[in-house]
């Protein structure tokens, strides 16, 4: 079978009963299946302080400063989700040349993830979110506050003519390629045909963006939350109405994808394609412990387990486990196929009441 008559197979599939044994072969598969990423490179950095007393001075929490710790986040952490699940991923995006950027860099290198694709923009600030966690040394740390540390502007024109330029060294590399836009200027509109060409006419290129979705073109998928794809269909997208099939085809006709993955927090996510929607209920508990980075898990997830041949509907539940996994963990967390693999066998709820909705 022709790459082409694969890519049609898959999508054509994307409704077919999903079975157990073949998720968990999926998730064997994963092991060292390429995905190219052109994302929005984001360091997240947490300080943890155990409280200390309340300031004379004022009326706030002082902490008496108890570590530090910085992780890849934003489309970074879809990188190291997938390298944490097997696959290797294909990284492409700018950091600045700051002590921020070079640590981002340095722990992608120790995740064994190559760097060649990373583009160092002199002047440019590396978007870093700082978190101010608080607790007692045994207790579970909470997030007091965040602030952000981010460029004055989008990244420059000649990076972005860098990143096409990384983008065709990476071609006939991978089969799917992410796009994940968190507004930095990397991961852009006009770089899906350099994306899309990097992975050949039958790969598949995935999208989420941040604020302006409705501006990609030539997508194969797409990975909205919901409020995001409720404001790109028009209309309210609720499982539970007749109206949910052709909301998701009004969703899919504006971005011109063959489908879209919505993801609904802890209502589960729900999967529109030609035919029709479905929608899955969430993995594990609505009471979770950190939503950080999720999303980045869900597309992470979703694109590998398409790059190990998955049906649409397969890597959404495989990515709707992997999501259930990682809001169980504080901070920007990553999960490992073990654990994807035993949270599939302990939870065959999310298969079970998988809920159609046919056009």
């Amino acid at each position: 079978m022709t790459e082409s008559a694969r890519a049609r197979a898959a999508l054509s599939a994307a409704f077919e009963t999903p079975r157990i044994e073949r998720l968990l072969e999926l998730v064997d598969a994963f092991e060292g299946q390429p995905v190219l990423l052109l994302v929005d490179l984001v360091a997240d950095r947490f300080v943890t302080g155990h409280p200390k007393r309340i300031s004379r001075e004022a009326p706030v929490l002082i902490l008496r400063w108890a570590g530090e710790s910085l992780a890849p986040g934003g489309g970074a952490n879809a990188v190291a989700n997938v390298r944490a699940l097997g696959g290797r991923p294909l990284p492409v995006g700018c950091v600045g040349d700051d002590a921020d950027g070079r640590e981002l860099v340095a722990a992608l290198v120790a995740r064994d993830v190559p760097v060649d694709g990373v583009v160092t923009v002199p002047g440019w600030s590396t978007p870093t979110k700082v978190r101010i966690l608080a607790g007692s040394p045994t207790g579970i740390k909470q997030q007091v506050v965040r602030y952000d540390r981010e460029p004055d502007e989008a990244v420059p024109e000649s990076a972005r003519v860098a990143l096409a330029a990384r983008l065709a060294a990476a071609a006939g590399r991978a089969r799917v390629a992410v796009l994940s836009d968190y507004g930095y200027g990397a991961a852009v509109p006009e770089l899906v045909p350099a994306a899309r060409a990097a992975v050949g006419a039958a790969g598949v290129v995935i999208a989420d963006s941040r604020y302006r979705l409705g501006e990609f073109r030539g997508l194969t998928g797409a990975t909205p939350n919901q409020e995001e794809a409720e404001a790109l269909a028009g209309q309210r997208l609720d499982e539970a109405g007749a109206a949910l099939a052709a909301g998701g085809e009004r969703l899919r006709s504006a971005l011109g994808a063959a489908f879209v993955l919505v993801t609904r927090g802890s209502r589960g996510m729900s999967l529109f394609a030609a035919g029709g929607a479905v929608h899955v209920p969430v993995h594990g508990t609505d009471q979770v412990a950190d939503v950080t980075g999720a999303g980045d898990t869900v597309i992470g997830t979703f694109a590998l387990a398409l790059a190990a041949g998955a049906s649409p509907l397969e890597a959404t539940l495989l990515a709707n486990y992997a999501g259930g996994v990682v809001v169980m963990k504080m901070g920007t967390a990553t999960l490992g196929r073990d654990e994807l693999a035993a949270a599939i066998r302990s939870d065959p709820r999310p298969v079970e009441e998988v809920r159609w909705a046919r056009s």
